[in-house]
């Protein structure tokens, strides 16, 4: 059984699947781009941070932010361990919205973003009223590439992920893998057959992935 990875994993990551007995294709679907950009107060009052890639521009240029509030626990753990105070996290952006908008609807927000950031939590936040303006702090580009064969199982970790591997190839029989459920809608436009993972962090899809051939097998 061969799974690609189209994000490459660290070494623990990769043991993690490999000592399954499973094969393993990896490439990065994605390349990111980080963006020079202008932040007019010295201090931030409440950050929406969604990604990894804009905690790390966040921690680059050394913000001072007083509450951040995130999606997704590896993010929130990696600012933490910055010394960033953390207000808020959920799995979701829509959950977080939620969050925002049943307990601080009177607060503004500064939201660090990419390029093709989701719609659910900005139109959730601008739908009851909460002031927050957008800085676009890094760019993916898609990393198009063909693969000449099929692969029993395709992990995927964004939406955009599943836009890159699907402009050069098609999912066909494979299972697609997905790290959440906004992934899980884009997979969704080229296949039925797809697994979610029960938490959607790298390592619990790479469980799931393993899981699943196990069980098959």
């Amino acid at each position: 059984m061969t799974s690609l990875s189209t994000k490459k994993l660290s070494l623990s990551q990769k043991n993690l699947f490999l000592n399954s007995g499973l094969s393993l294709v990896e490439y990065d679907a994605i390349k990111i781009e980080f963006l020079d950009f202008e932040i007019p107060e010295s201090e931030i009052k409440n950050a929406i941070i969604t990604s990894k890639n804009a905690a790390k521009v966040i921690v680059k240029r050394q913000l001072k932010i007083q509450n951040c509030f995130c999606v997704g626990e590896k993010t929130a753990s990696f600012l933490k361990n910055n010394n960033f105070s953390i207000r808020e996290v959920s799995d979701y952006g829509s959950d977080l919205a939620e969050m925002i908008t049943e307990n601080y609807l009177e607060e503004k927000f500064t939201f660090f973003c990419g390029n093709l950031r989701r719609e659910e939590l900005p139109s959730a936040l601008k739908k009851e009223g909460v002031v927050f303006k957008e800085v676009e702090v890094y760019k993916t580009h898609l990393n198009k590439q063909r693969f000449p064969q099929e692969f029993d199982g395709i992990m995927f970790f964004s939406p955009s992920g599943v836009k890159s591997f699907t402009s050069k190839n098609k999912i066909k029989n494979s299972t697609a893998f997905c790290i959440g459920k906004t992934t899980a809608k884009e997979a969704k436009k080229h296949t039925q057959n797809i697994v979610i993972a029960t938490k959607p962090s790298i390592e619990n899809l790479i469980v799931t992935v393993v899981k699943y051939f196990k069980e098959k097998n």
